[in-house]
């Protein structure tokens, strides 16, 4: 793996499609169909599998979703233009389209859309990475370390999509299949060697990421989540679903320090290297020493087995080890050199993950995404491990969400942090106070000391304004949002602007007070 790939940047467009046409019969190379009715070497001018973006000429994929069922609109699709149409269970057509019937139109969409753009992906390496918690932030370090040794790496995860210097904002940790192949092509048009991504479940089970040839596939852990209503019935299918890259890759990085490491590699197809603090693991973390002072939070630790190297980084926590041993195994097989791996780990960031901002010598204040009670519980603990004067929890919970969520996640900043700020997050369509009494009721489970602010920029001035020496502050929730949804509408709100903000507020009335 450590020849670099050279895309041939020609054959595609800035914006991803290919220049020449494709028959339907071209498009359907690799999957198995039956042709109801028409010709299959009629040009498709298009490929499309929303209803509203019908072009004439176009091959449809018809796709049921949870409230929408396009096959039951197979006229109107036809009499918008579209040339072929892809099924998965046998409709009524109109005369003079092609008719394909396939066992399952949201893998073909995959196939298709790969075929569509030329198949990217076989231009580049791509690195898969799936798991509960800490898929984001090893995305980010793989793609720190690389670009750091001189590869050129697109990213597609649940903050956004990178291409080149362009930065997308992300509506899916995974997004369509055919969105995912469309970014693929801009990235090798780009120049692009190497593509990391976050795969979720989700991703997986609905086939989004169908067909593409994984070079690495990563598991970070695996812990309950996600399942519900219109996500996973039971945790079994959850980890089935993530199972499903280590039979879709050359090579699989897992951490066998997790309790679930032999159900979710079970049946693999893959090659298999191991992380971990376990003495069986292939990169084994040892002698972790957890670095705290006003202003920094760090973690070094000594990696042994297939490379030899002592590590720091400036994140904090036990879980910032395995995301970075992660990243190391994957860049060996980059030839990446051990000092660029060192320097590369030493400044590595990912916006509203444990994201510090520096705003006094004092404290410490960062921001964080964690929005439901396991990942805030587990964000307490960790920054507890680094024996701060106080934690400080500055945190508020959804609208229009289970109101367990707020029970549970004010339990948990009433237990674990020293002081809890209540606030509001996206209210939505509910009245912020509402929210806020819900997480009430979870607090006083607890002795916590509580204030509530409702604005969520009050709150950011107060713990802000009483920052003793020695705190560590968190806003929990947001993270790398920059906005707050209001009955229906999404304001600006990036807490980055608005601590800014509030520094420059606190500083004028300080000179003021003079």
């Amino acid at each position: 793996m450590s020849e670099r790939i050279k895309p041939d940047a020609a054959d595609f467009q800035a914006a991803g499609r290919r220049k020449s046409m494709k028959t339907v019969s071209e498009l359907l190379e690799g999957l198995q169909y039956q042709v109801i009715k028409g010709d299959l070497n009629r040009a498709a001018e298009d490929l499309v599998f929303d209803t509203r973006k019908v072009t004439k000429g176009c091959m449809f994929v018809c796709i049921k979703g949870a409230a929408y069922d396009s096959h039951e609109h197979i006229e109107e699709i036809v009499k918008k233009g579209a040339a072929a149409v892809v099924v998965e269970r046998p409709v009524e057509a109109p005369d003079g389209i092609t008719l394909i019937q396939v066992a399952d139109t949201r893998y073909a969409l995959a196939l298709l859309s790969a075929a569509w753009f030329g198949h990217p992906a076989d231009r580049m390496k791509i690195i898969g990475i799936t798991g509960t918690k800490g898929k984001t932030t090893t995305t980010y370090m793989v793609k720190g370390i690389l670009e750091h040794a001189g590869y050129k790496v697109g990213l597609i995860g649940t903050i956004e999509t990178v291409i080149g210097e362009e930065h997308i904002p992300a509506s899916h940790t995974t997004p369509e299949s055919f969105e995912i192949q469309e970014s693929f092509a801009r990235m090798v048009g780009a120049g692009c060697q190497v593509c990391v991504m976050e795969v979720s479940s989700q991703g997986l089970m609905m086939h989004r990421t169908a067909g593409i040839p994984f070079e690495i596939g990563i598991f970070t852990n695996l812990s309950p989540d996600h399942i519900g209503p219109n996500e996973h019935a039971s945790f079994e299918e959850y980890a089935a679903c993530k199972a499903m890259l280590f039979r879709q890759c050359r090579l699989g990085i897992a951490n066998v320090d997790d309790p679930h490491f032999d159900m979710v590699l079970e049946g693999h197809t893959c090659g298999l290297e191991t992380i971990g603090f376990s003495e069986k693991a292939d990169y084994r973390a040892s002698g972790m020493e957890l670095i705290g002072r006003p202003g920094y939070m760090g973690v070094r630790y000594r990696v042994s087995g297939k490379t030899d190297m002592d590590v720091e980084i400036d994140i904090p926590g036990k879980f910032s080890v395995y995301n970075s041993l992660v990243a190391i195994a994957v860049c060996r097989h980059f030839q990446v050199a051990e000092a660029d791996l060192k320097e590369a780990l030493r400044v590595v960031k990912v916006k509203g993950r444990t994201e510090m901002i520096k705003v006094s010598d004092e404290f410490i204040l960062m921001i964080d995404y964690a929005h439901n009670a396991m990942s805030l519980q587990s964000l307490l603990e960790t920054l507890k491990e680094y024996h701060p004067q106080r934690l400080v929890c500055v945190f508020g919970c959804g609208g229009n969400r289970s109101r367990l969520r707020r029970y549970e996640m004010g339990e948990v900043s009433g237990r674990l942090a020293d002081l809890t700020v209540i606030t509001s997050d996206n209210p939505r369509y509910e009245e912020p106070q509402a929210i806020i009494d819900d997480i009430k009721v979870g607090m006083e489970k607890t002795d916590g000391a509580y204030v509530e602010i409702m604005d969520r920029k009050e709150a950011i001035r107060y713990v802000i304004a009483h920052g003793r020496r020695g705190d560590v502050i968190v806003l929990a929730g947001k993270g790398h949002e920059d906005y707050q949804e209001i009955k229906g509408v999404k304001y600006p709100m990036d807490e980055r602007v608005l601590i800014r903000e509030v520094l420059e507020e606190l500083a004028a009335e300080q000179e003021k007070g003079r």
